[in-house]
């Protein structure tokens, strides 16, 4: 086993946003509370601590939702310690989300929690006078369907086709048994694929709806190292988040405060980030067992769209207040519920996901909740040692991998040819002679100059021609080689994508079984802001 790392900038997957943030570029300060350093996890809690948010009967109220959710779940000592701790004061949550991806979608699903773990364990050596708890929130409110219906597995799209209109957490696992019987297919005979038919079977057919079935798939995978799965589509849970969606239903905080948000980040100089969310008006759907819809505020009516559901002001309130679970926060208030509701110290997420949170501080502010650390996940490339070898007689170093494709065979093409395909110095020595030719110009006819650049350019274009036609060649000659240097790229780089973001973790248990989540916990350090090479 070899663990190597790249920088997030280097792999050129990561937007500039994310890498600025990694750099503690100045300008986005306003937009975080605390960069996650182990030392300034000391003053979160301390903040928490001080801001007495999480009141003792809210976190009673949390340990008895999950004691509910957990009821009819067969799991660890551990995990059932950490939910009877959160009724402590000196217990702390880290917290990573996720969507109901069919049988957990691509690889950074693992990535996310292993990340959240791990910290967990980090936190606890630093400061063993407190505890600290990972949770897993299910996205279950979400409507997204067709974000969630499927995985890749070996290339092959394994497909869940139904229909879905209300949110994903409640939709029934009917039709799965086709799915299972596909995919059983894919998998063969051996002993891991055995195991990975009966994980698949007993989440999917021996539970009746998503929700059920993911906290099953997610608590099987991760029991032993003390995961907490919430489901926050929950009355009680959201009776403790009824002031904020009066104070959203009445005076729209969060559009205010995050549209400000987007303007200072526009604002920024010479710093093209671009606004991950626009907010609404109302960041609240209205969701029952068939439908999740916005809510909008028009001529001081308020209603659901698609719907000839209406009210007055009086009427909503009274509707919230005797109903929160109809209430559903979208992407803007998600966050803040589960600050609200949890004693969180950090978010751990995406790039995309971290891009929106960071529009997020004002609103908090606003609304005198504290806002968490925002950290990165770990991002993992595998290679088995097969490959490894392989790349090393190849000569293909890791930052070579992340190149995009024709620049990663141009560049391999160069490196491997008998000739030099590189013009630049020719280019350099061309310039120079039409710099002495600009001068001459200058001092006898400045007419010339327009066709002194003419030619310049026509001479530097026909270099980069010529340059191309042997690069093109020279490819054709070695093709041979191109051919297994590409090859092990896609393999690596399936669609000419992050591995974590296409490939599923059923492909790597197949061939490392119940050492692969051990491996991942052994290697992915959370604070360590790189990109991991693993060889397994």
């Amino acid at each position: 086993m070899a663990l190597e790392d790249i920088s997030f900038k280097k792999t050129g997957y990561f937007s500039s946003l994310i890498c600025d943030y990694l750099d503690e570029k100045p300008e986005l300060k306003p937009f975080y509370n605390r960069f996650p350093s182990l030392e300034n996890f000391k003053k979160q809690i301390q903040e928490k601590e001080q801001s007495k948010f999480i009141s003792e009967s809210q976190r009673h109220v949390l340990v008895s939702v999950l004691k509910k959710q957990y009821a009819q779940i067969e799991t660890s000592e551990m995990t059932v310690e950490n939910i009877a701790s959160l009724k402590s004061n000196n217990t702390f949550t880290v917290t990573t989300g996720h969507q109901l991806n069919l049988f957990t979608g691509p690889l950074y699903f693992l990535y996310k929690i292993v990340s959240t773990i791990n910290l967990t364990e980090t936190l606890k050596s630093a400061y063993p006078g407190y505890n600290f708890v990972p949770i897993y929130w299910m996205a279950t409110e979400d409507h997204d369907f067709e974000e969630i219906n499927y995985f890749n597995f070996k290339g092959k799209k394994i497909h869940w086709e139904k229909e879905s209109n209300g949110a994903v957490g409640d939709l029934s696992t009917e039709g799965l048994k086709a799915v299972f019987d596909l995919f059983s297919l894919e998998l063969g005979q051996t002993q891991n694929a055995d195991y990975l038919k009966s994980l698949f079977k007993n989440a999917y057919l021996e539970h009746s709806n998503l929700a059920d079935a993911t906290r099953y798939l997610a608590n099987e995978l991760f029991k032993d190292y003390g995961l907490v799965i919430l489901d926050a589509a929950d009355k009680d849970l959201k009776k403790g988040f009824i002031p904020f969606m009066e104070n959203e239903l009445v005076h729209e905080t969060s559009f205010k405060s995050v549209s400000n948000t987007n303007e200072l980040i526009n604002d920024l100089p010479n710093q093209p980030y671009g606004i991950q969310v626009n907010p609404r008006g109302i960041n609240l759907f209205y969701v029952t067992e068939h439908f999740r819809e916005r809510i909008v505020f028009e001529g001081g009516v308020y209603s659901v769209v698609n719907t000839d559901m209406t009210w007055v002001k009086e009427a909503i309130l009274e509707e919230l207040n005797s109903h929160p679970e109809r209430f559903s926060p979208n992407v803007i208030m998600r966050p803040l519920y589960q600050e609200v509701i949890l004693p969180n110290l950090c978010y751990i997420g995406g790039g995309g996901e971290l891009a929106y949170w960071l529009q997020l501080k004002a609103f908090f502010n606003e609304v005198n909740v504290p806002f968490p650390i925002l950290l990165l996940r770990n991002s993992v490339l595998i290679k088995t040692q097969k490959q490894a070898d392989k790349l090393e007689k190849l000569g293909i170093s890791n930052e070579d991998l992340f190149l995009k494709r024709n620049a990663f065979i141009n560049k391999k093409v160069r490196e491997i040819s008998n000739i030099d395909i590189d013009f630049s110095t020719q280019k350099a020595l061309l310039k120079q002679e039409f710099e002495a030719l600009y001068k001459l110009a200058e001092q006898t006819d400045k007419s010339f100059l327009g066709a002194v650049k003419a030619q310049e350019v026509k001479q530097i274009k026909g270099l980069e021609n010529l340059e191309k036609r042997l690069l093109k060649a020279q490819k054709k000659k070695l093709s041979e080689q191109v051919s297994r240097m590409t090859e092990l790229q896609n393999d690596l780089f399936p669609n000419q994508g992050l591995q974590e973001r296409n490939t599923n973790f059923s492909e790597f248990y197949l061939e490392y079984g119940e050492e692969l989540i051990p491996s991942l916990i052994k290697n992915l350090q959370p604070l360590r802001s790189e990109f991991l090479v693993i060889t397994l």
